[in-house]
């Protein structure tokens, strides 16, 4: 085999310089491609967990408001004859955020007898939203907080009380004969007009 034979076929078996880099630059491209599939692969993985976590964090803005539905508070044999009010709490299944609750205290009112009418007082003062009482004479109501002071029909009677407006009234029915239901809302204090919460 002559010289020039053995060295041509050296140069094509030898590998250049351009095929080395052509390797390597592959082998590069190759590894982005593999890191970055794997990046997608990843944030892909994780689209469902953070999807259910912003589900469920806004979950209760979603659903609806309570809907102030008649509850069932107490019996007519419960509440004095006399007029003279009597406190009752007011219970209800409600849902609070993620939980549920079932039959819970939601609050209080006042219920007053005058014949077959009943009448419904929010235990809460408008003024600044503590817990109205009865007067040790059950002659009227007042608030301990700011010393606000209502007839027993929740009108103010004390022309220097805080108190913007009377205490709010609820809607009441009395069914089957003695059940006295109560549509109960709380309202927003310190305001001249009632809002409901």
């Amino acid at each position: 085999m002559s010289e020039d034979s053995l060295e041509g076929s050296r140069a094509e078996t030898e590998p250049t310089l351009s095929d080395g880099l052509d390797r390597v630059g592959e082998k590069e491209r190759r590894d982005f491609l593999v890191g970055i599939s794997a990046v997608a692969a990843g944030a892909l993985a994780m689209l469902a967990p953070i999807g259910a976590a912003v589900v469920s964090l806004l979950d209760p803005l979603r659903r609806e408001k309570l809907s102030s539905e008649m509850v069932l508070v107490a019996r007519t044999s419960a509440i004095p004859e006399d007029g003279s009010p009597r406190k009752f709490t007011v219970t209800a299944d409600r849902t609070d955020a993620w939980a549920a609750y079932d039959d819970s205290p939601v609050g209080a009112v006042y219920l007053r007898r005058s014949g077959d009418e009943v009448r419904a007082l929010n235990v809460v003062c408008p003024h600044a939203g503590c817990f109205v009482g009865v007067a040790k004479d059950n002659s009227r109501f007042s608030c301990p907080c700011h010393l606000s002071s209502f007839d027993l029909d929740g009108a103010v009677d004390d022309p220097t009380s805080p108190s913007p407006r009377d205490m709010d009234t609820l809607d009441v029915e009395v069914r089957n004969g003695d059940e006295v239901w109560v549509r109960f809302q709380n309202f927003l204090p310190g305001r001249a007009e009632k809002t409901p919460v």
